[in-house]
């Protein structure tokens, strides 16, 4: 049995072994194979196995299932921690990137996919959990762009070394799958050993809850997650099916936006904490509006690619606001409903994404423009459901109703 620390004696621990330090790593180790596997995706499954866009739409298909069975999270904190479940699912994401090209078939390509995303997703579930658990809510908004930014940092490590051992050194997909995965492995072992058991003063409820005032936060994750698709299944897609993007060139832009992150996301963090959850995520999804429109125009238009480039990078940059749904949560949720609760919206946050990427590759092929208005449509009604945020949300005060339903009986 490991040794239990409670959060609040956790200050007592040297700096390294301390929960925020944990998140910090973990964070930094998911994307070096998460980020590296959707850098190298388009230009792998184009060359090795032939994809069209309706294949790359069945392949982030089949991504996504995980997502959806996210819900499945709360059957196994019955039984696992949820730390050890977050770090087990981050191994199995390792394992899994590493040896992707070791089956460049469709089928092939499909099952290591499907056992990728498990890790991935089931990480997400957890990692995000734990942060809600573990930050104070005076801080959490600013130490969440440091976590983000720790991770493009990390990322970025890998990025420059394709970009610039790409050609040089003639890489292989494998030899680049094997090391970044392998990296990735190798860190969840290491935090599973070097760190702790700790343990929230707020016991989280271990069963499936659907709560009437989170109505609104779970209508801002399934709209999140039907409009993120379009970006991750189509967006690179496009740089390299219509531009002819290759691997160093796509990396290039994923180096762009790496920075940009690291730059940005403790500015998003502060930003957040004082304009509010509201106004940061009203001005990020009239932010994605344009973007969308914009990569629709290339299409219409004939707009080249270096606009497309721009767009891409600005696209990337304006999703990091998501923090503020994730605060907006913190602040007002009960503290015990944290963990199924995350587990709840990760499944709706992938609701379409289940059907999207496949039912949109056929849409693609007939007309990839309609895809991105579809987005742009998507980003609107995310605007408009942001509006609802009250400028201090809390609990009982979830939405802007609230506020008009204490004023009614006094009219």
């Amino acid at each position: 049995m490991k040794h239990i620390v409670r959060l609040d004696n956790a200050q007592s621990l040297p700096l390294w072994r301390r929960p925020v330090t944990l998140l910090f790593l973990m964070a930094a180790a998911m994307p070096v194979a998460f980020s590296t596997w959707s850098a190298l995706l388009n230009n792998f499954v184009i060359e090795m196995a032939q994809f069209d866009g309706k294949d790359i739409g069945w392949l982030h298909t089949v991504r996504e299932i995980p997502g959806f069975l996210a819900i499945g999270v709360i059957a196994l904190i019955m039984f696992v921690r949820e730390q050890v479940l977050g770090i087990v699912s981050l191994a199995l994401l390792g394992v899994a990137t590493a040896i992707t090209a070791w089956f460049p078939s469709m089928g092939g390509i499909l099952t290591i996919t499907m056992l990728s995303s498990i890790g991935f997703h089931y990480y997400e579930t957890v990692n995000q959990s734990l942060q809600l658990q573990w930050l104070p809510k005076d801080r959490a908004p600013q130490t969440l762009g440091w976590i983000m930014a720790a991770g493009s940092a990390a990322t970025l490590v890998a990025y420059v070394l394709i970009v610039l051992s790409w050609e040089t050194f003639g890489l292989t997909y494998n030899f680049v799958y094997l090391l970044s995965g392998g990296a990735t492995a190798l860190v969840a072992v290491f935090c599973y050993f070097a760190y702790p058991q700790f343990e929230s003063p707020n016991p989280q409820v271990k069963k499936f809850i659907l709560r009437k005032r989170y109505w609104l936060y779970y209508a801002l994750q399934f709209m999140a997650g039907a409009r993120r698709q379009i970006f991750v299944v189509f967006a690179g897609f496009m740089m390299v099916e219509r531009f002819g993007f290759d691997v160093h060139e796509v990396t290039g832009l994923y180096l762009i936006n790496l920075v940009a992150n690291m730059i940005l996301a403790p500015v998003f963090g502060k930003i957040v904490a004082r304009w509010g959850e509201r106004r940061a995520l009203v001005f990020e999804y009239v932010g994605l509006v344009s973007v969308f429109l914009a990569y629709g125009g290339i299409y219409w238009f004939g707009w080249g690619v270096l606009l497309a480039s721009i767009l891409y990078v600005l696209d990337h940059m304006f999703f990091a606001l998501a923090l503020a749904l994730k605060t907006y949560f913190q602040k007002i949720a009960d503290p015990g409903d944290i963990a199924p609760t995350a587990a709840v919206a990760f499944t709706i946050n992938h609701i379409a994404a289940v059907f999207l990427p496949a039912l949109l590759g056929y849409l693609w092929l007939v007309s990839p423009g309609a895809v991105f208005l579809l987005a742009a449509g998507m980003a609107a009604t995310s605007l408009a459901l942001a509006c609802l945020i009250p400028r201090h949300p809390e609990p009982g005060n979830e939405t802007i109703f609230a506020r008009l339903r204490r004023a009614a009986p006094a009219e």
